[in-house]
């Protein structure tokens, strides 16, 4: 990702590389996001025996009215197919986390419904969940720099979903 220093650069080349701070710097990104995901995924399935992604959809739920969303907004707000938060609805069924039915007020779509024992196994794994993402990110950073963490992160994602890529 860098260029040698023995070949001349163009300003359009110097374009189709990053220079060694950039590229030290986004190692570092990547490194971030490939890990924190796995950590936090080990964390939960240690501790609680759920997924990351289960543990997300279920406090998303527990954080919705009546405890109910629907499916497609609950795959928006936790990054997910449509597809994939069926299959991981239909494991959140299963063990008796979890309820789908149609919405009431439009039949073309589908509510997912946290139920009590998936609100107590929420409140079961979120002690624990919470001292891990306390110990691995928010401790790690003063509140200034977790603060403009949040917001820098908050900027790449606004790029991600604008439809102007």
């Amino acid at each position: 990702m860098t260029t040698t220093e023995h070949s001349p650069q163009t300003d359009e080349q110097a374009d189709l590389w990053l220079t060694p701070g950039e590229l030290t710097s986004w190692l570092s990104v990547v490194r971030l996001i490939t890990r924190l995901p796995w950590a936090i995924d080990g964390q939960l399935q240690r501790d609680a025996d759920l997924s990351m992604i289960e543990y997300m959809a279920m406090a998303m739920l527990a954080e919705a009215p009546e405890w109910t969303m629907r499916m497609s907004e609950l795959a928006e707000r936790t990054s997910a197919s449509l597809s994939r938060l069926s299959h991981l609805a239909k494991r959140l069924e299963s063990r008796g986390y979890v309820r789908r039915e149609p919405d009431p007020t439009d039949g073309r779509f589908t509510n997912a419904i946290l139920l009590p024992p998936g609100m107590h196994k929420l409140e079961e794994a979120a002690p624990g969940h919470v001292a891990f993402v306390r110990h691995l990110v928010i401790d790690s950073l003063s509140a200034e720099r977790l603060r403009r963490l949040g917001q820098d992160a908050e900027r790449i994602v606004q790029r991600i979903d604008s439809p102007a890529r």
